[in-house]
């Protein structure tokens, strides 16, 4: 079978994160089976307009916000009689397959955009027109999909998705796995300095990620004891950036706030096993692999409990939930579970257990399964 995945960003894109981590992953298992891949994303900077990886060719044309989509249509009536099954993943804004693909449709989605929309880096006022624009028309945009089979990776994706009018019976769920370095480096937070604690977050620099939210932590726990806040992820624009390191400044915390940036994985779980806590103060997410990455090394999460992390972190066993999802909040229960030195070894033991719910070598088989079409409803 000839698949053509329809996505925005690519594995090498700048700001690709775990939603095209999550698909390659796929990707690979349906490559793997005997199928021929062609994934379709958008140019960046310093990108080869055609590459092979992993088997998958890569095809990049048009600017990742909305260019691409329309880059696609051209592509795929040039491509129309080597194409079997078409993937259109969502991103936001999806590539509106069921007005010209007449070939068999499966959407991907990890998440429902909602109030995110209103969260987007750009200035106002083009930030607001854009984010109502999009608010408004989301559903509509979910009308044109409600007879095509979806595929996503959480309880929480499928029940948003289904308050568009796309029935139950038409989504399925597969859930994610997770790619973890050999060996993984050991959990070395609690013998570090018991004194001294690090608090680390994870992700793109984006509003909607709640950076902003886990600098405000940051300087309440900045306050009350000996820490050390790392940031790792790239930010998701420059003048986003600006903003951030702006604020960090104003709050005092120059010295105190390590910018990592983008590094690479085998640098991530390097971190993320010297850090005590890993904060999650994200609006909204599909699923939330970061937080099974922290728990890998025996790093707990302290998140907000918001769509997609209820279903990534587990209370009590692989972190917490905060009471109230506000920066004060946050620095409240970071602080009770580092106040506690026996319910933080639990919580470091008991997070690498749940870490054992997600692999990859299941997911591929199911959603293996759902482009061949069987098994439509595993979820």
């Amino acid at each position: 079978m000839n698949i053509l995945i329809l996505s925005w960003r690519d594995p090498k894109h700048p700001l690709a994160g775990g939603a095209e981590q999550s698909v390659w992953e796929h990707a690979k298992g349906w490559h793997d089976a005997g199928n021929r891949v062609t994934w379709f994303s958008s140019r960046f900077r310093g990108s080869v307009a055609t590459e092979n990886i992993d088997g998958i060719k890569i095809v990049r044309n048009g600017y990742q916000y909305l260019g691409v989509q329309v880059a696609a249509v051209s592509y795929y009536f040039r491509n129309i009689k080597n194409i079997d099954l078409v993937i259109d993943q969502f991103h936001g804004i999806p590539f509106f397959t069921p007005l010209y693909v007449k070939k068999p449709i499966l959407a991907l989605i990890q998440e429902v955009a909602g109030k995110v929309w209103l969260l987007n880096p750009l200035p106002f006022p083009i930030n607001f027109i854009i984010g109502a624009i999009g608010l408004i028309f989301e559903p509509f945009i979910f009308l044109m999909y409600r007879n095509i089979q979806f595929m996503t990776g959480s309880k929480s994706a499928k029940v948003e998705v289904s308050k568009f009018g796309i029935p139950l019976k038409n989504i399925t769920i597969v859930p994610h796995g997770v790619i973890l370095p050999s060996p993984l480096p050991r959990h070395r937070s609690y013998i570090l300095n018991r004194k001294s604690f690090v608090v680390t977050y994870l992700g793109t620099l984006a509003k909607d990620k709640g950076i902003e939210d886990a600098i405000e932590c940051f300087s309440l726990l900045n306050k009350t004891g000996d820490y050390n806040f790392w940031v790792i992820g790239k930010p998701e624009t420059d003048d986003y950036f600006e903003k951030i390191k702006s604020k960090i400044s104003g709050l005092g915390l120059n010295g105190k706030v390590k910018l990592w940036g983008r590094v690479s994985e085998e640098k991530k779980f390097e971190l993320l096993s010297k850090s005590h806590v890993l904060v999650n103060p994200s609006a909204h997410e599909g699923w939330g692999l970061v937080n099974i990455e922290a728990n890998a090394v025996g790093t707990p999460v302290v998140a907000y409990k918001s769509s997609g992390l209820v279903d990534s972190v587990k209370h009590g066993e692989s972190g917490i939930f905060v009471r109230d999802n506000t920066p004060l909040g946050l620095f409240n229960s970071v602080n009770e579970i580092l106040k506690s030195d026996s319910r933080y070894r639990r919580l470091c033991n008991t997070s690498k257990k749940w870490v054992k719910n997600f692999e990859w070598r299941i997911s591929r088989k199911l959603s293996l399964k759902v482009v061949e079409g069987r098994n439509q409803n595993i979820g």
